[in-house]
């Protein structure tokens, strides 16, 4: 129907132009003359008279007019006069004694009439009518498109691509090698299906691809549809779902239908998850329309028709919401897993989509691979992207490192906020706190080594302080979530020692360090107190997508001994960052003043700094302390205690209470 009606629109418009052109001819072809209208008897008595006068005129008889031309020049005044089809011209002039033969009183000629100019007139007579029936026409097909309209509710409205032009290949996808390996497969069984037929192999129905987002699930799929050579249609699992009961699985049987008759074939349903989620979930019951849909999906991929060649490509970032249905062997035979890149993945990944940017030869793949750890395809085709960006809004022809730096912190942390205003106070305290952390990192053994330190507002933080692992982490010890949590306690610390009190600066540090420590007692097994048993038992709502709840499978004893391990874990990684930096308060001073100052610190200016010789009367105490009240400057007299805030640690008792000294020995 949409056909149809994109037809019959552009249909009326080329008939109204077509009509507009004629309109215009006929003015041209016609155009107006000064010629008088008169009756037959004035131009004979005109005639007579300028024949008295011995003057010569022309009279001209053609389409039912005659027109006199009073005299020889081309000025000369001109008379018509319309007549009827038996009027005899000839008759009338012999009967009013008017001599035309010889051509010594009037040159009487007959004009041969134009075929267009009797087309165009006749075209101009019709032309209201031909209005008039284009107008009612139009009115009869809209009607008739709506009800058509009303009966395609339910036709699928899936994309389908031929094949011919293939956009994308398997050469622009990177990084999967595993999952290019396995549709490459489909790939060859629908080109050269004996080689498999020859030894009994059948052709997978269904292939399900699972990821987070950005992995290139999609980016693959369309590789698929550039290599297969076969038609391939596209649909959204949203597409599916309407309000009305029956519309979904109306369509899923048309895209079905569609498919087999251009069968092989191969049909991509993106986020899947959005109608073949688990039934009986739903607020509607057994007859929700989304489980409909479902039920007529499991019927079209293996139900009594088997022999069909056509294989179903989905793909997900949640398959445990899935129907275990839909997940069996028979529909999905294949799950896929598309996880984000290692190290390896990212060079391949960024070997792609450099294709067409200038870099400078100084930059080299393998290190912008090792700085960008946990990215996914997604992610390094978007920073190559802000770095080009950047790149043009500085007028330079290529790529530098610089710009890849700053796109990568964009990436990361989002874009820099340099007119945000604030005073030197919050700027002191940022800087302390984000030394706090590099500190604690640098001098951990199982924390990553410091990549950056900025006190540059991006995003919604008020700084950052970046790591960089050495390699990728799939798994995690003790020993290392142990440290982590003090490195991320490290900049609540800070601003304890130094400013004797905390601000809200520490809330998302704290946030994560307790969500870490209780999943160390409640599902790692990190506690013997606790032992290796999984507490709590989560209430997945699969029909919202989310976790909704948890419920408590423990005791209120068991409910307080895991409060208890969750503090006491906590308080040990307080007392270790607090040790470190109370130990090292005068490369934390240092270091913070060199950072408010330059705003950002690269990894080996950080490294040189903390190994510098260090000069204690210099870095005594901070700059900044010189503008709080009560608090005089380093060298300015004795320097009060500041007050030990009334906070739930209890500091180790070899600390002092004090934090404007080094520690006691």
């Amino acid at each position: 129907m949409t056909n149809n009606g994109k037809w019959l629109r552009t249909s009326f418009f080329w008939l109204l132009i077509t009509l507009v052109i004629v309109v215009i001819a006929i003015f041209i072809f016609h155009p107006a003359s000064d010629i008088k209208q008169v009756n037959v008897s004035t131009i004979l008595n005109d005639i007579k008279a300028d024949s008295g006068k011995g003057q010569k005129d022309t009279l001209n008889v053609a389409n039912n007019t005659i027109t006199l031309t009073r005299g020889a020049n081309d000025s000369a005044p001109k008379e018509a006069a319309t007549v009827n089809d038996s009027f005899d011209i000839t008759r009338v002039l012999k009967d009013n004694g008017i001599d035309y033969s010889s051509n010594s009183q009037l040159v009487l000629q007959y004009e041969t009439p134009s075929a267009l100019w009797s087309w165009l007139s006749a075209l101009g007579g019709l032309l209201p009518f031909l209005l008039l029936g284009g107008l009612l026409i139009f009115m009869m097909r809209q009607a008739q498109g709506s009800n058509n309209q009303a009966l395609s509710f339910g036709k699928s409205r899936a994309r389908m691509f031929t094949g011919n032009k293939s956009s994308v290949t398997f050469a622009d996808v990177a990084g999967v090698e595993e999952a290019k390996q396995e549709l490459e497969e489909i790939v060859e069984f629908l080109k050269f299906p004996e080689k498999f037929v020859a030894l009994g192999a059948r052709i997978p129905k269904g292939l399900l691809l699972v990821g987070p987002p950005g992995t290139g699930k999609t980016l693959i799929s369309r590789a698929v549809a550039g290599e297969a050579g076969v038609p391939f249609f596209s649909i959204s699992g949203s597409e599916f779902v309407e309000m009305f009961v029956g519309v979904g699985a109306s369509r899923v049987r048309d895209l079905f239908n569609q498919a087999k008759r251009n069968s092989p074939c191969i049909v991509f349903v993106d986020e899947i998850d959005a109608v073949g989620r688990q039934r009986g979930a739903g607020l509607g019951g057994s007859h929700d329309e989304r489980e409909q849909t479902l039920n007529q999906i499991l019927v079209e991929m293996d139900g009594f028709d088997t022999n069909t060649n056509v294989i179903v490509i989905a793909a997900t970032n949640r398959p445990d919401v899935l129907d275990p249905a839909l997940l069996r062997p028979g529909r999905f035979d294949r799950q896929i897993v598309l996880d984000r890149p290692d190290i390896r993945g990212r060079i391949a990944i960024l070997q792609v989509h450099t294709k067409g940017k200038p870099l400078e030869a100084s930059i080299t793949l393998d290190t912008l691979a090792k700085q960008t750890p946990g990215f996914s395809g997604a992610d390094l085709s978007n920073l190559l992207n802000e770095a080009a960006i950047l790149a043009a809004r500085r007028n330079k022809r290529k790529i530098g490192m610089s710009e890849l730096e700053e796109a990568i912190d964009r990436v990361v942390a989002g874009p820099a906020r340099k007119s945000r205003i604030i005073s030197e106070r919050e700027k002191a305290i940022t800087a302390y706190h984000e030394i706090g952390h590099a500190l604690v990192a640098r001098v951990l053994p199982n924390t990553d080594p410091v990549h950056k330190v900025s006190i540059v507002a991006r995003g919604q933080a008020g700084g950052f302080t970046m790591l960089l692992p050495t390699e990728d982490r799939y798994l995690w010890s003790k020993p290392q979530f142990e440290d982590t949590l003090a490195y991320a306690l490290g900049g609540h610390v800070a601003e304890l020692i130094i400013f004797g009190e905390v601000t809200t600066g520490s809330s998302n540090d704290i946030e994560r360090v307790t969500k870490v420590a209780r999943s160390m007692v409640t599902e790692y097994g990190m506690s013997s107190r606790i032992g290796p048993i999984a507490l709590g038992h989560k209430d997945e709502l699969v029909f919202l997508g989310r976790d909704f709840g948890e419920q408590r499978n423990y005791s209120e004893q068991t409910a307080r001994e895991i409060d208890e391990e969750v503090r006491r874990i906590v308080q040990e990684a307080f007392d270790k960052a607090y040790n470190i930096l109370l130990q090292h308060k005068t490369r934390l001073i240092m270091i913070s003043e060199r950072l408010i100052k330059e705003e950002t610190l690269e990894g080996p200016l950080f490294e040189s700094l903390f190994n510098q010789q260090l000069n204690d009367a210099q870095f005594e105490s901070p700059s900044i302390l010189a503008g709080m009240p009560g608090v005089p400057a380093a060298g300015m007299g004795e320097q009060k205690s500041l007050p030990l805030p009334k906070s739930a640690y209890q500091l180790p008792p070899q600390f002092p209470q004090s934090y404007n000294g080094e520690a006691s020995a």
